[in-house]
C-alpha cells in the first residue's frame, strides 16, 4: 500500500524541512489539501524545485476548473475532487492528472457512479473533515468492500485515522493508498511511523469481525444446497478459491478448497463417475472468532507451519459471520 504523507499536518519545521524529510524516507506521494486557496500553487511549485516525488491534491472547491490550467503546468500527478462540495459540477475531463473523488462517511458508495468513466480512484474520508488525529469510523470498511465489489478495477484510497493498526487492515482488504497526518508527525521518529504503518507486527484494538467479509460477501452453501454443482458455481462467482458449507443452524460442516476440489479429480482422473462432493470436504477446518483482535489473529497464524489464506469467521456460539481472506497481503499487497 502506498503512502501518501499530509504535508501540512507537520507542525515542525519549514515545508521544504518537511518534503525533504520524508524524501529521505522514500515516501510514495505527497499529500496537499486546497480549499480555495491558490497559495497553494505557489507551494506545489516550490516542492517542484527539489523534489520529484509524485504530488497527491485534494482540491476542495465547488468550482474546479479555475485551477485546471495552473495544475496541467505544475505536472500534478494525481488530483481528488470532493464530492460534497462540488454542489453539482460534474467532472467531465480536462486535467492531465489522474483523477480521484472523494467522499466522507455518511455519503454512499454510489455517489462515484455518475462520473465513473471520469475517475481512478475513490478517495473515503474516514474522519470528520478538518479534524486532525480522528479516530478512523469503521463503517469505511464496509464501504470499501462494496465499492471494491462495485468497480474491482479503480482504486481506493483512504484519509483520516490511518495509523498503523488500521493500515494493517486496509492492505488486507487491497486499499491502494492511505493518506496520514498527524500519525507520521506526532510522538515519535518519522522513519519509525513510516516503518509501522507498512508492517505487520501492530497492537490493535480492532477486532476481526469490524472487518472480515460479512456471510452475503462469503462463499456459503446450505446444506440443503450443497452437490458439486452448486460448490463449483460458488467457488467461481466468489473468486477466493473455496467455499463454506454450513447447516441449518449455521454452523459450519466444513470447507471444499480449489486444492481439495484438485486432489479429488486427480483421483479420480479415470473414473470420473467416482468423483464425490463428500470426500473433497475438510470437516475440520482452521476457524476464527469475531471478538479475536487483530493483533491475536497474527499471533494465531504465526503458530501454523503452513500459510493460511483465509479463515472463516464464527461467533461465541459457533454460528458463521463471514470470511476473513488474505488474499491482498499474499499478492504482494499490489
Amino acid at each position: 500500500m502506498k503512502i501518501s504523507a499530509s504535508v501540512y499536518s507537520s507542525k515542525e519545521g519549514s515545508l521544504n524541512e518537511t518534503v525533504a524529510n520524508l524524501d529521505a524516507h522514500g515516501i510514495d506521494y505527497l499529500h496537499i489539501d486546497c480549499r480555495d486557496n491558490p497559495s497553494v500553487f505557489d507551494d506545489i511549485e516550490s516542492i517542484r524545485s527539489y523534489s520529484d516525488t509524485p504530488i497527491d491534491l485534494h482540491l476542495i472547491t465547488s468550482n474546479p476548473e479555475q485551477y485546471f490550467e495552473r495544475i496541467n503546468a505544475l505536472g500534478v500527478e494525481l488530483v481528488t475532487l470532493q464530492y460534497e462540495d462540488l454542489q453539482g459540477y460534474e467532472y467531465k475531463g480536462g486535467l492531465n492528472s489522474k483523477m480521484g473523488l472523494s467522499i466522507i462517511t455518511p455519503t454512499p458508495v454510489s455517489a462515484f457512479d455518475a462520473g465513473a468513466e471520469y475517475y481512478d480512484f475513490i478517495l473515503m474520508m474516514a474522519t470528520t473533515p478538518g479534524e486532525s488525529g480522528g479516530r478512523f469510523n469503521k463503517i469505511n470498511f464496509r464501504k470499501i468492500r462494496e465499492f471494491k465489489k462495485a468497480y474491482p478495477k479503480k482504486q481506493v484510497h483512504v484519509d483520516g485515522g490511518v495509523n498503523d493498526e488500521v493500515s494493517f487492515i486496509l492492505r488486507n482488504m487491497g486499499v491502494h493508498a492511505s493518506v496520514v497526518g498527524s500519525y507520521l508527525f506526532k510522538d515519535q521518529p518519522l522513519g519509525a511511523a513510516l516503518l509501522n504503518l507498512k508492517t505487520y507486527d501492530i497492537d490493535s484494538p480492532y477486532s476481526v469481525g469490524d472487518f472480515m467479509r460479512a456471510r452475503e460477501e462469503s462463499p456459503i452453501v446450505a446444506k440443503q444446497d450443497a452437490d458439486l454443482e452448486t460448490v463449483l458455481k460458488t467457488i467461481d462467482r466468489f473468486k477466493l478459491g473455496f467455499a463454506i458449507l454450513e447447516d441449518e443452524n449455521h454452523k459450519i460442516i466444513g470447507i471444499v478448497s480449489n486444492a481439495d476440489l484438485r486432489r479429488e479429480v486427480l483421483k479420480n482422473v479415470h473414473t470420473p463417475t467416482n468423483i464425490s462432493l463428500e470426500k473433497m470436504i475438510n470437516t475440520n477446518p482452521i476457524i476464527i472468532s469475531d471478538e479475536t483482535s487483530v493483533t491475536d489473529m497474527l499471533k494465531f497464524l504465526k503458530d501454523f507451519d503452513f500459510p493460511i489464506n483465509y479463515l472463516p469467521v464464527v461467533t461465541s456460539n459457533g454460528q458463521l459471520q463471514g470470511v476473513v481472506s488474505f488474499l491482498n497481503l499474499v499478492k504482494g499487497e499490489l
